[in-house]
């Protein structure tokens, strides 16, 4: 990070410190179902966005590169990272953070719905990254027709 960059992410955390300080003596209400929803959702997207990516590049040219690249540098199609990319460019497109207080953003309730987000994020980005197999012909079937 650039010296501007870090002094900006320690401005934040300290903000974010002393408004928790200063919340750990009052009684905090649960995220209201809304704010659980944006919490669920901020999580999903970028997951459906990985999902996505993955699945249909290692479908796509996952044997390519695992002939190829992998080989020379020893390393295998799931060695890329995807997800902070995704991530990124979630955020610069707006997909804002949801306004949680400290003690609400460490509530179960939103752990959950963040965890649920990624998990049913990844699944739908997964199935939805298949779409190259609609590609693929059998060809198993074109060589028993050619013989």
């Amino acid at each position: 990070l650039h010296s501007t960059e870090r002094s900006c992410l320690l401005r934040e955390l300290h903000r974010f410190e002393s408004i928790a300080i200063a919340q750990e003596k009052l009684e905090v209400a649960p995220p209201s179902p809304g704010q659980l929803k944006h919490v669920f959702f901020h999580n999903a997207l970028p997951f459906v966005g990985f999902g996505f990516l993955d699945n249909a590049i290692m479908i796509a040219a996952g044997t390519q590169i695992e002939l190829s690249i992998g080989v020379v540098l020893g390393i295998s199609t799931m060695a890329g990272n995807l997800a902070g990319y995704v991530e990124a460019l979630a955020s610069r497109l707006g997909l804002s953070i949801p306004d949680l207080t400290p003690k609400q953003a460490d509530m179960w309730q939103t752990r959950l719905s963040a965890h649920l987000g990624k998990a049913i994020g990844v699944t739908v980005g997964c199935i939805l990254g298949m779409f190259p197999l609609l590609f693929f012909g059998d060809e198993e079937e074109k060589l028993e027709e050619k013989k």
